[in-house]
């Protein structure tokens, strides 16, 4: 009896199709197209932040904490997603490989620097960079 239900399991394990590998991302975040869609939209817009900024792409990228000017344009590259983009922080937590929380402060405190003007004016010009690459494809 024992080697019977060893047999139906491994029977029911082989016809079930298989779960394709999942980017190396935080669990329990956007799946499906969508996630892909925002997984690709935030590739894009580190990539256009890093040579906006010129800072490596792969700091932007990397996970745990960062040098301060990195740390400060990954959040920006987070507003201007959530902004521009429209994504929820959920999803741009994913797309970025952070908690939503992280992106929460990150809107928050870049918003509050924005009282600055000359950092408004960075950010800004950050905010046209992105609308312009990412006009068609989001059909604005």
């Amino acid at each position: 009896m024992h080697s019977t239900a060893a047999a139906a399991r491994k029977a029911i394990i082989e016809i079930q199709p298989r779960a394709r590998s999942a980017p190396t991302r935080p669990a329990g975040r956007v799946v499906g197209p969508r996630g892909e869609r925002v997984v690709e939209l935030c590739e894009s817009m580190i990539d256009i932040v890093a040579a906006l900024f010129n800072v490596s792409g792969k700091e932007l990228r990397r996970s745990g904490r960062t040098d301060h000017g990195v740390a400060r344009v990954r959040q920006i590259a987070m507003y201007v997603s959530h902004v521009v983009l429209r994504l929820s922080m959920n999803e741009v937590g994913h797309g970025f490989g952070r908690d939503r929380t992280t992106v929460l402060h990150a809107c928050h405190l870049i918003e509050d620097m924005r009282d600055d003007q000359d950092f408004d004016c960075l950010v800004a010009r950050t905010e046209r960079v992105a609308l312009a690459a990412f006009r068609y494809r989001l059909g604005l």
